[in-house]
């Protein structure tokens, strides 16, 4: 086993800083009614203080004039769009279509939105989202969501790979346990985004806004 802090065994190996550009958009995965709902074989304590965060940014990101993007999350019947991913994961049948767990909550959604429904873990794999984004000037995702460990995580090396620079919004996500909860939001600090406090991801709104 190595010894020492997570953060001794980074130290001087992924120290990389990216600076927001100045086109945002924000994208807020998977915040639906299965992880809020205590009846859900997939609620989390911890989503609703993230779906208030996520809720902020978005009205603001609408004021400021920013893309807001949700994505939700909806199979075929018999799960054949799903893939490896639905067998692997037998829960995902919450999002069989037509069910009232696939629903974003009322305080979030707004028909302005643009809405990408997905199949996979990324918000990228086969939606034409980075497409959308590009089209639109988008250099910068504001990414909140659930789960941290999951399709956050995902929809955020995504982001990289497609040019974008992701700032993860610490206090918008929500997992199943603070432990992958910070484990992810520490690699994808070192590696891969910016995390960033929703104070700091409002900045970058505002000065989208004013631009």
């Amino acid at each position: 086993m190595v010894g020492g802090s997570p953060s001794d065994s980074y130290a001087g190996v992924f120290e990389g800083r990216l600076q927001p550009g100045t086109r945002p958009a924000l994208l807020v995965v998977d915040v639906v009614a299965a992880y809020l709902a205590e009846s859900s074989p997939l609620y989390m304590k911890t989503a609703a203080a993230a779906l208030e965060s996520n809720r902020r940014l978005a009205e603001a990101a609408r004021g400021a004039g920013v893309p807001v993007v949700l994505t939700n999350v909806s199979y075929r019947e018999d799960g054949s769009d799903g893939g490896v991913f639905w067998r692997k994961s037998p829960v995902l049948r919450v999002f069989t279509e037509g069910s009232p767990l696939g629903v974003f909550p009322d305080e979030l959604a707004d028909p302005a939105d643009h809405v990408v429904t997905k199949q996979f873990p990324s918000a990228f794999f086969a939606t034409g989202l980075a497409g959308m984004l590009h089209a639109r000037g988008v250099d910068t995702l504001l990414i909140g969501g659930y789960s941290t460990s999951g399709c956050v995580r995902a929809s955020a090396l995504d982001a990289v790979c497609h040019g974008f620079v992701p700032l993860v919004v610490r206090e918008a996500c929500a997992d199943r346990h603070s432990a992958p909860h910070e484990a992810n939001l520490f690699d994808l600090q070192a590696k891969y985004a910016e995390v960033v406090s929703e104070a700091a991801a409002m900045a970058v709104l505002e000065r989208a806004g004013a631009g």
